[in-house]
């Protein structure tokens, strides 16, 4: 626990130091584009979604954002639905795609390999801050099973190793490079586990920390992978499930918080109606960036996607922040408006605290 407290000290330390030149809720302090920015056009913008948002489920809320940016920029969207991480990444590093939503793990491989990708706008936290700005990750393991896990009133992680484990793709922050980070950092304090590294978690084995490794490709998938006892202990984040399960104890992305799935969730849920999980850790990240590559988008593009995404229209719209009444009529949002959430504008190094755990 001393490890997840530290990591949000330094999280929400250095991003308080990134955020502050440039965060807005107004495009007027739009971070420059590339030097060699190309001449406006009038062709498909491509947009590329990370497996997690490509399903059937959320195909309206791709279209929200699809029409929201053909309105904005005059050209029309195309969707490139992906079945893994690293085909969306490089579809924005190596110049096929035009915008896509990521990761701030994926956002820093796509910058390191194209130094044109840059942060478009990052959602806020409920209170429209840059400093609420994060989500969860979460270790889960199954309703029945945490008590081998319990330290104290609380719970720890010292009995994950030689455990199944699912991770969601190594590209994920929240699904692999948080939990590894702590893990490591974790278990880096013991002597038979001081030399132990990142890339010593992704293959499981005898001789390995874990018993068994599984990647489910998505969150969802990895949740999947641990309702369905292909693994004990799994990784995956709160917002990309969130429409699939509900709290039932305990307290919203606290350790010990008991979620099950809904009766009416969609797939890959809808054949585990009831099934329950309970939080042994639960990290804040930061916010996941849309991103745009700025070699493919006019430096004039870019300012007016910030001007209207960081608008009050778009904060109010029902359709892009989902209000409670529009889920319940069965729109499938990828955010929810609670309070006053809203896209800010950030620099690059607002994602330092994730360079940091590389």
């Amino acid at each position: 626990m001393r490890v997840f407290l530290g990591l949000l000290v330094l999280v929400m330390a250095l991003a308080g130091c990134a955020q502050a030149p440039a965060a807005t809720t107004t495009g007027g302090n739009a971070p420059a584009a590339a030097p060699t920015a190309p001449a406006a056009a009038t062709g498909p913008l491509v947009m590329a979604w990370y497996p997690n948002e490509s399903g059937a489920d959320l195909k309206d809320a791709r279209d929200a954002f699809g029409t929201l940016i053909s309105d904005t920029l005059g050209r029309p969207v195309e969707h490139r639905t992906t079945t893994d991480y690293i085909i969306a990444i490089e579809a924005v590093a190596n110049n096929t795609a035009h915008l896509a939503w990521f990761g701030a793990e994926g956002y820093v491989q796509a910058n390191e390999r194209n130094s044109s990708v840059i942060p478009l706008v990052i959602p806020s936290g409920s209170n429209g801050s840059v400093e609420s700005a994060v989500y969860y990750s979460w270790l889960a393991v199954p309703r029945g099973e945490e008590d081998q896990y319990r330290d104290g009133d609380g719970f720890s992680i010292e009995n994950i190793q030689g455990k199944r484990f699912s991770f969601v793709s190594n590209s994920s922050t929240s699904g692999f490079r948080v939990p590894s980070s702590n893990i490591v950092t974790y278990f880096g304090e013991k002597p038979e586990w001081q030399n132990l590294e990142t890339e010593d978690l992704l293959e499981g084995g005898p001789n390995n920390f874990f018993a068994d490794v599984q990647f489910g490709g998505s969150h969802q998938g990895s949740a999947v992978n641990l309702i369905t006892d292909r693994v004990d202990v799994a990784a995956f984040c709160d917002t990309c499930v969130s429409n699939y399960v509900s709290l039932v104890e305990g307290t919203e992305n606290q350790v010990g918080a008991v979620y099950r799935v809904n009766d009416d969730a969609d797939e890959p849920f809808n054949q585990f109606p009831g099934a329950e999980f309970v939080l042994i850790a639960a990290v804040p990240v930061l916010n996941a960036p849309f991103v745009a590559n700025s070699s493919m988008l006019t430096a004039e593009e870019i300012q007016k996607l910030q001007e209207v995404l960081t608008s009050d229209e778009v904060a109010n719209n029902d359709k892009i922040f989902a209000t409670q009444a529009v889920i319940d009529a069965g729109f499938r949002p990828f955010f929810r408006k609670t309070d006053a959430e809203r896209f800010l504008v950030v620099p690059d190094s607002f994602f330092d605290p994730i360079r940091a755990m590389r």
